[in-house]
């Protein structure tokens, strides 16, 4: 991210959430939303080279349409250095409702990208009318028992298999009845909770989901 011609002074990495109604919005759209609040926080953005300058900013992750988020992550570049006092409030003084945002801190201009370091996620799903608990337990230890799970899916007229199997790493029931779900996210692989859901016959259920944690590989 560094280089002579357009060098990166600091970068932010910022730990944001998705609620309410923001939550329906696209990670396009998100992007957006986040460069208008970062100009009007009149933060020192660095924009890219070319015809079509943008900030230069990356969300660590995409998170699906319908899903609110605590643990969400963006780096952005700065042209300038900047002392964080105060940021926060900046910023949270010119975004949008549903737009929580938690922590700021700085990442050493080498530091990899975030999207190349996201490898798995941690969603809780909340069910309106919770099943039966022994039956989801038996579900659970069915599908986890599973020795592939195949997804076929069709994306601009090729077809294409994925056995889920291996990026489901973790189902289990919390003390309140939620079904806590760990699964591959990023260059590993993409597992939607619906797509869990399914496989344990629950897609039929109201049920809302919430991402809360997203796990980096450990750098050096």
């Amino acid at each position: 991210m560094l280089n002579e011609q357009n060098p990166t002074k600091q970068r932010l990495l910022i730990t944001f959430g998705k609620s309410g109604t923001l939550k329906y919005t696209s990670n396009l759209d998100l992007a957006k939303i986040w460069e208008r609040v970062l100009r009007r926080a009149d933060l020192p953005l660095l924009y890219s080279q070319g015809f079509n300058t943008r900030p230069r900013i990356q969300l660590a992750s995409a998170l699906p349409l319908g899903i609110t988020s605590s643990c969400e992550l963006i780096d952005v570049a700065l042209r300038e250095g900047i002392t964080l006092d105060g940021v926060r409030e900046r910023l949270l003084a010119v975004s949008p409702s549903g737009l929580d945002i938690y922590t700021i801190e700085t990442l050493d201009v080498q530091h990899p990208t975030l999207q190349n370091l996201v490898e798995s996620a941690e969603y809780r799903i909340h069910f309106e009318d919770a099943p039966d608990l022994a039956l989801l337990r038996e579900r659970i230890d069915q599908l986890l028992a599973r020795k592939s799970i195949i997804k076929e899916t069709e994306r601009k007229g090729r077809r294409h298999v994925t056995d889920l199997r291996p990026l489901i790493y973790g189902l289990e029931i919390d003390a309140g009845g939620d079904l806590i779900v760990q699964v591959a996210v990023g260059d590993h692989g993409n597992v939607r909770p619906d797509d869990v859901l399914t496989e344990l016959a629950l897609d039929h259920l109201h049920y809302s989901a919430h991402r809360q944690k997203l796990n980096l590989v450990k750098t050096r």
